[in-house]
């Protein structure tokens, strides 16, 4: 596997691995073992999908031939929605800005969850002599205060660069601690253990409740045209390759993960797998490790929720403009304005994009902050306020992370992929009989894969609300 390859692979698989491996068990509840990995296979396969069809539509953001500056590496998605819709910008941003504020929401969660249960080991005696150390909302409250807000409102957060270490490291002491539990079970562990459904249990919720947790632990389509421009061979070939690698990683982890932890627990399993275990040195690290890269890793979901945020007003301000300008006073001459006007600002909110990476923990590169003045401060305060009213309110990571992958996460994963591939590929023939059969499967696969995505964004975000809101 070349650097390259090597370098693409860790992002996509670092972008995908986040807060949602630790749901991932809790996913199988209502699938039952069997459906459960058959389902991790089937989303695998629809994201793997998602990721070829991105490959395959890179060739078309050359627009201009006469302009000796385009080149096949600076496709991003804001550049393929301006060739089909430039309206389809602002579903882009809003899918971004849903996914990182909703993952944002559920890192604070977590840390609800396991501060009270580290704090107990370190200090046995919390137990009785303070309730306020036990308190969720105590923790959620000094994390945002003490260390996320004044990150946040950094304009550079390349130190931060280096979480990804730590971010990965924390991924495999899970993947071994989860293992080790399920090998050799300890007692407590086994008086746990729930009952255990090999296909679909009948006392559980709707498995659409979960099937979103799926979606949104393969989601990586967000940072896929930026590793395709930086590889040094971005051919069709290539970049499938390093899709197909990274998706069968992404499986194997979730597949071990995800089917030891509901094995060890069955129906008892919850939300976060982790706070099960009962306290050691062992679960304690695991626990410290994990409140530390999310803790570290909110303010890198803070910026690109920020940017979107900010293009979307940018889009809505500009729509607002347009529409008092839409009655000119001299039809002969204001057409020409507005056109120029809408061309100037087109090229200011292209200068404002940038592909850089929206990683879950960490990004490769320094990460600057664009926004400046009463704005930045007034969208990054809107931000901090909303997550930790929503993290003191709502205590299921699941269910954040359900409705997280039903809304974000398929429409950057199954949707957006599968409207570019049915728009752009083959659109240079006159018609698509002209078209070769396998370009017409890769066509027509794009607009099945959003349908697909249509489908599980509607039902599923309907189930976890009306049956899957317990908290």
């Amino acid at each position: 596997m070349a650097s390259t390859i090597r370098y693409g692979v860790l992002t996509l698989l670092h972008t995908a691995c986040g807060a949602g491996i630790l749901a991932m068990p809790y996913a199988f509840k209502p699938f039952g073992l069997i459906p459960g990995f058959i389902m991790i296979a089937i989303c695998g396969l629809c994201s793997l999908w998602g990721l070829i069809l991105q490959a395959r539509v890179t060739k078309y953001s050359k627009t201009d031939d006469n302009d000796d500056t385009a080149n096949d590496r600076s496709v991003s998605f804001f550049s393929l929605t301006q060739i089909i819709n430039p309206n389809l910008s602002v579903i882009f941003d809003l899918a971004i800005a849903i996914k990182c504020f909703g993952v944002g929401v559920s890192y604070m969660i977590v840390v609800g969850d396991l501060m009270p249960q580290i704090l107990s080991h370190l200090i046995p005696e919390s137990h009785s002599t303070s309730s306020l150390l036990l308190s969720r909302n105590f923790h959620i409250t000094i994390m945002m205060l003490c260390i996320v807000s004044p990150l946040c409102f950094m304009k550079n957060l390349s130190s931060l660069r280096y979480a990804s270490m730590v971010a990965i490291s924390s991924v495999v002491y899970l993947c071994v601690l989860v293992v080790f539990h399920f090998l050799s079970p300890s007692q407590e562990i086994k008086d746990l253990k729930g009952e255990l459904s090999y296909w679909l249990p009948n006392n559980e919720p709707s498995p659409l409740v979960t099937l979103p947790i799926f979606v949104f632990a393969y989601t990586c389509h967000h940072n896929m045209f930026s590793v395709i421009n930086e590889q040094i061979d971005n051919s069709f070939h290539n970049i499938k390759k390093l899709a197909i690698i990274a998706m069968s990683l992404a499986f194997s982890l979730y597949i071990i993960i995800g089917g030891s932890g509901y094995y060890t627990f069955g129906d008892n399993i919850v939300g976060n797998i982790i706070t099960l275990y009962p306290q050691s040195v062992s679960s304690t690290i695991g626990r410290m490790a994990i409140v530390f890269l999310v803790t570290l890793a909110f303010p890198l979901q803070c910026h690109p929720a920020r940017a979107s945020i900010h293009h979307i007003i940018l889009y809505i301000t500009m729509k607002i403009n347009d529409a008092k300008e839409i009655k000119p006073s001299n039809p002969q001459q204001e057409p020409l304005a507005l056109s120029a006007n809408n061309q100037e600002r087109a090229m200011l909110i292209r200068s404002e994009r940038s592909d850089t990476l929206i990683e879950e923990e960490s990004p490769l590169q320094p990460v600057t902050v664009p926004l400046e003045g009463k704005q930045f401060i007034l969208i990054t305060t809107s931000i901090l306020i909303c997550s930790y009213l929503l993290a003191i309110s709502v205590s299921s990571l699941a269910h954040v992370l359900a409705i997280v992958g039903a809304t974000g996460s398929t429409s950057i994963s199954f949707i957006l992929p599968g409207v570019f591939g049915y728009k752009l590929i083959g659109s240079e023939m006159l018609t698509t009989e002209q078209l070769p059969i396998k370009t017409r499967l890769f066509k027509y696969s794009g607009l099945l894969l959003s349908i697909w995505g249509v489908f599980i964004m509607i039902t599923s975000l309907a189930a976890s609300i009306l049956l899957g809101a317990s908290h």
